[in-house]
């Protein structure tokens, strides 16, 4: 006799795969960059979007997607076998676009030790750069505040 085991795998909302048989959570697929690149034409269009923040890097296959994106399917072809997650977040995309993105989801970037680490520094490069500039801004501003003060008691002294 022989025996018919049925797995049913459950994909629950934001990336979070897990088998119903035994209610734990079923290993995600692992690709490498130079395993994405290869996908980067309109019939074969992969592109990684993720991060620390965001729950780690995904791998994703919009191909099925490209004529359905609201800003056509030159912007993803764009970044077609690349990582896209600056892009994808620079964008400011809705909570629809984030449940649409899920449901291409193929699995997730595999990453060395070393590579993490690059990624967290370029983050963290970033996250620097992004206040510096609004540092500056308020010096300039604050600067601007202090002429305007000194030219207006000036002008009042000489009144």
């Amino acid at each position: 006799s022989s025996t018919i085991e049925l797995c049913l795998i459950i994909r629950i909302k934001y990336f979070c795969t897990i088998s119903l048989a035994t209610m734990s959570p079923v290993p995600e697929k692992e690709f490498t960059e130079a395993e994405v690149a290869k996908h980067n034409t309109a019939e074969d269009c992969w592109l990684i979007i993720g991060n620390e923040n965001t729950g780690g890097a995904k791998v994703y296959d919009v191909t099925s997607y490209l004529d359905d994106h609201p800003g056509g399917a030159e912007v993803m072809l764009d970044v077609g076998g690349k990582d896209a997650d600056e892009f994808f977040e620079d964008i400011g995309h809705s909570n629809d676009a984030r449940e649409e993105l899920a449901k291409h989801v193929l699995g997730v970037l595999k990453l060395t030790e070393e590579e993490k680490e690059k990624r967290r520094l370029a983050a963290e490069k970033k996250s620097g750069a992004d206040s510096g500039g609004m540092s500056m801004i308020a010096i300039l501003v604050a600067a601007a505040g202090i002429g305007y003060y000194c030219y207006k008691q000036k002008v009042e002294a000489s009144e």
